[in-house]
């Protein structure tokens, strides 16, 4: 099977306090609930975990955008699964559908772009550019 549409990637986790808008934003009085840089961070993860198994030797990829609607507020302690799915095959591009929910109700959805990359090039670009700074 080749990386196609319909391909899905899954994960949960147990909000923990290292998870809420009050670890990240302290200063701000952020409750502790999950956080949305932490939801981008686990569909990310979840886009990646569909598309892995799919990848040659001395490939990775890399999210190159994403957008999303945080809809819900989830509270340290519930679980949270997150889904993503492709949508979209083009060359090295692929689009994700991705969504959450929690114990109770759908918490967040969107979609999610990455890109496959060789990661010798890559490096080597990074390393140039490190260099030219």
């Amino acid at each position: 099977m080749a990386l196609e549409p319909g391909l899905v990637g899954e994960l949960e986790i147990i909000v923990s306090e290292k998870d809420t808008a009050a670890a990240i934003g302290e200063q701000f009085g952020l409750p502790a609930v999950l956080s949305t840089p932490q939801i981008v961070n686990l569909m990310e993860t979840a886009a990646y975990t569909a598309m892995a198994p799919y990848l040659k030797e001395g490939q990775s990829s890399v999210g190159a955008s994403i957008n999303i609607k945080h809809l819900a507020a989830t509270p340290i302690g519930m679980k949270v699964r997150f889904r993503a799915e492709v949508t979209a095959v083009e060359g090295r591009r692929l689009t994700f559908k991705v969504e959450a929910w929690d114990e109770v109700e759908k918490v967040a959805e969107g979609e999610h772009g990455r890109f496959i990359i060789d990661i010798k090039r890559f490096n080597d670009n990074f390393q140039k550019k490190i260099k030219s700074a």
